[in-house]
């Protein structure tokens, strides 16, 4: 199963010649040196046009998995702190 569509393929190989060639700009109208930056911009270019494309991924990696909680603090949350006193 292909990650990209055909549009999409197509569309990352024409903005990367306009990088290498210095004709492609950023948002702000600065020149594109980067490489990530060129792919970047040609995989938005295509969702914007509706191509298949993943979705982008978060920018905070706690929003892509809820933490895990170990047992041993589960069962910490359960004690009553009088049960943390030693017994005589």
């Amino acid at each position: 199963m292909a990650k990209y569509s055909k549009a999409a393929a197509k569309k990352v190989a024409q903005v990367m010649h306009e990088q290498k060639i210095g004709n492609l700009k950023s948002g702000s109208g600065q020149k594109v040196t980067s490489r990530k930056q060129a792919i970047a911009i040609a995989l938005s270019e295509a969702r914007e046009a509706g191509e298949k494309v993943p979705k982008k991924a978060p920018a905070n990696k706690s929003e892509t998995a809820p933490k895990k909680t170990t047992v041993k603090k589960l069962q910490l949350k359960k004690l009553q702190p009088l049960d943390l006193l030693p017994k005589r």
